[in-house]
């Protein structure tokens, strides 16, 4: 059985992209967050995200943006989650706020549903110890953007269950995407490798090094990435950034992953990347 009612909890850059791609591939899915204006920055969001897909692939004739957004319900009430079947959790890189969610939607959700975090550091197993099912928490560390990436790095908690692993592959393939499945530790293997990279391309520009600019170019040309260490930093996020490799100092306790402090002062001063409109780059 397929599965059709999805919640989604935060909207942010990671659950706009969310939704978006669960409302594309035919589920109903419910966006809550804690304000109105919040959400109708995502519904304007997605709206435009569908706009621009459809102008790069006029060749595939897809759903209308209001057809997708018909499929989503924008609400700042928990309460509506009582009908999902599963729960895909977004929220900031803040153990506080985390733990308050899952205490919240372990309350209304069925007994039944799957909650999926998309964290970047914070451990599954923490996070699955708070509610009364931890063998149904995993982690789906989706990749920006959304819609456009094909994999998911899923993470299996102390507890998770194969029932639950093979419920999460089940709606990752009705959203058109495969997983890797690992084991817990912070960061996963994707972040606890990017977010050193990015801290250490930051020490590099502070220290005068290179510039930007340069450091991202020796990345693309030299070993082909399609990003160099700041851009994608722009793109997920340096708050995001800085929250990620906070809570790895904190969790292995080891002064290879200490915050630089430009990466600190920038997030101070609201340059917060591309959602900011100034990051390591400026942005239109």
């Amino acid at each position: 059985m397929n599965i059709q009612v999805v919640g989604v909890v935060g909207a942010g850059v990671m659950g706009i992209g969310v939704s978006q791609n669960l409302a594309q591939t035919g589920h109903q899915v419910i966006l809550v967050d804690v304000s109105e204006e919040i959400l109708d920055h995502a519904r304007q969001e997605i709206r435009n995200n569908i706009r621009f897909q459809g102008f790069f692939n006029k060749s595939e004739k897809g759903d209308s943006p209001d057809d997708v957004l018909q499929r989503i319900k924008f609400t700042t009430n928990y309460q509506f989650l009582e009908s999902a079947e599963f729960v895909i959790e977004n929220t900031t890189e803040k153990w506080d706020i985390k733990k308050e969610v899952y205490e919240k939607i372990d309350k209304i959700c069925p007994k039944a549903s799957v909650f999926a975090a998309n964290t970047s550091a914070i451990p599954i197993t923490r996070i699955a110890s708070v509610t009364k099912r931890a063998a149904q928490v995993i982690g789906m560390h989706f990749m920006n953007p959304v819609p456009m990436k094909p994999i998911v790095e899923t993470i299996r908690g102390y507890h998770t269950s194969q029932e639950t692993i093979e419920t999460a592959k089940k709606l990752l393939l009705q959203m058109g995407k495969e997983c890797i499945i690992v084991n817990d530790s912070p960061g996963f293997v994707s972040n606890r490798v990017l977010m050193l990279t990015i801290n250490e391309a930051v020490f590099i520009l502070q220290e005068q090094v290179a510039s930007a600019s340069e450091v991202d170019r020796i990345f693309k040309t030299c070993f082909g990435h399609k990003m160099g260490p700041l851009e994608t930093a722009d793109l997920i996020g340096l708050d995001t950034i800085l929250f990620s490799i906070e809570v790895l100092y904190e969790s292995f306790n080891d002064s290879k992953y200490r915050p630089c402090s430009l990466l600190k002062k920038m997030v101070d001063a609201g340059l917060h990347g591309r959602k900011s409109g100034q990051g390591f780059y400026t942005y239109n």
